[in-house]
């Protein structure tokens, strides 16, 4: 019997619009001969499946069950592509817990972890792994301009501390646009991370392992991807609206790209991921990969990196896709 798959779109955040398309993305990569697939809508109030008419259905909470001509139907596995709360800080991921649901991403704590970029880059810097200067602000904190000009210098990224698709990020280049930007961020999140501008070159790479540890396990580090933007940086128009060039695999010499995918494979393991993950860094010029966000639910739209990367590898989204729903049942 074909197993039941729940892609999970939606959230309680701006970036409902990315999570859909990339559910959509999901919905194209997955093999259709070997799984049932439905997108499962998850949001503040209102958890509905799509059946195959078009109809949505109320989901039971209590097993994550809903009914379809009458007929129980239970999901097997749930593909969760929410970005931002609640399917990528964790929270989904305990409840999935709870009522024993495999999922395709990493588990609460990591996925907690990596949400919040302060603590996430931190947490990593202990392991050697470099990070930008930084100053976080909780609700109600504030900084003068003066303090973090002297800390970060100029230009600086204000950004939600607890965001992503960059929602509410603000590259500064003058004192009188910092408090300004400072509260844009804060109606995106709770917490708001003022960053050092770092000049480079911006380079992602995506990773997943499959197979428990040992001789069993396979490991693939996908092609490093350089991002080239006329943006002033890769904000969301850069990333789906077209405004980017996106090279495959980046120009960068092969010691610089096997470094880059060593250390998203020590970051995997360091984190304890778990399904697809990105991994974004700024190289200076020094060469020394400078640490910008881990995506532990990236974008999965057509033209999204992994997709990409996975095509430069020469690589089967669908074998890919395949994988980490397997992984769950081996």
């Amino acid at each position: 019997m074909k197993r039941n798959i729940a892609i999970i779109a939606g959230g309680d955040s701006s970036e409902i619009v990315v999570s859909l398309k990339s559910a959509e993305g999901i919905y194209s990569f997955i093999d259709k001969d070997k799984y049932n697939l439905y997108i499962a809508i998850v949001k503040k109030g209102e958890w509905t499946v799509q059946l195959p008419d078009g109809e949505h259905v109320p989901i039971d909470k209590n097993d994550f069950s809903f009914h379809e001509k009458g007929i129980v139907k239970h999901f097997d596995f749930a593909y969760i592509t929410i970005h931002g709360t609640p399917g990528e800080d964790g929270r989904l991921q305990g409840y999935f817990d709870m009522i024993g649901m495999p999922y395709s991403s990493c588990g609460m704590l990591v996925s907690a972890i990596t949400f919040n970029k302060y603590a996430c880059k931190n947490y990593l810097h202990n392991f050697g792994v470099k990070i930008a200067g930084s100053i976080r602000l909780f609700k109600g904190q504030s900084v003068s301009d003066e303090e973090a000009i002297a800390e970060l210098g100029l230009p600086v990224f204000v950004k939600p501390n607890d965001g992503g698709s960059s929602f509410g990020v603000t590259k500064v280049k003058e004192a009188s646009a910092l408090q300004p930007a400072i509260e844009k961020a804060f109606k995106e999140g709770n917490e708001v991370l003022l960053e050092s501008f770092i000049a480079g070159t911006e380079v992602t790479c995506g990773c997943y392992k499959v197979g428990g540890y040992g001789d069993l396990r396979k490991e693939v580090v996908f092609p490093v991807t350089e991002v080239v933007t006329s943006n002033e940086f890769f904000d969301y128009n850069a990333k789906y609206n077209g405004q980017v060039q996106e090279i495959t695999p980046a120009r960068i010499s092969l010691g610089l790209t096997e470094k880059i995918q060593r250390e998203t494979s020590r970051i995997y393991d360091i984190l304890g991921a778990k399904g697809l993950i990105r991994v974004d860094y700024i190289i200076p010029a020094d060469e020394e990969p400078i640490l910008l966000e881990v995506n532990t639910t990236p974008g999965m739209t057509v033209t999204s990196f992994i997709p990409q990367q996975v095509r430069a590898a020469g690589l089967d989204i669908k074998d890919v896709m395949t994988d980490i729903i397997e992984n769950e049942f081996n």
